[in-house]
């Protein structure tokens, strides 16, 4: 059975090759390329999505009330 010792100096060699590695150049030009990608088809990240509803329904909200109060003010007689 391999020692938590043993597991635990080779994940750290690991980790030091990693991180001398153009790995993490990898790493950040992929993103970046994906990211590009993501903008040129329009998408947007979940976050910016949730906020968008909201002002939506905020917005849907506004416009409720206000064709409430044109439709009162059509159904009032005139004075």
């Amino acid at each position: 059975m391999i020692e938590k010792k043993n597991i635990q100096e080779i994940s750290n060699k690991v980790r030091e090759i990693a991180e001398n590695s153009p790995i993490s150049d990898i790493e950040d030009n992929i993103n970046a390329l994906l990211q590009g990608a993501f903008t040129k088809m329009g998408l947007i990240n979940r976050e910016e999505f949730d906020i968008q509803t909201q002002v939506l329904k905020r917005t849907r909200l506004k416009l409720e009330a206000l064709e409430k109060k044109l439709s009162d003010l059509n159904t009032k007689p005139n004075k």
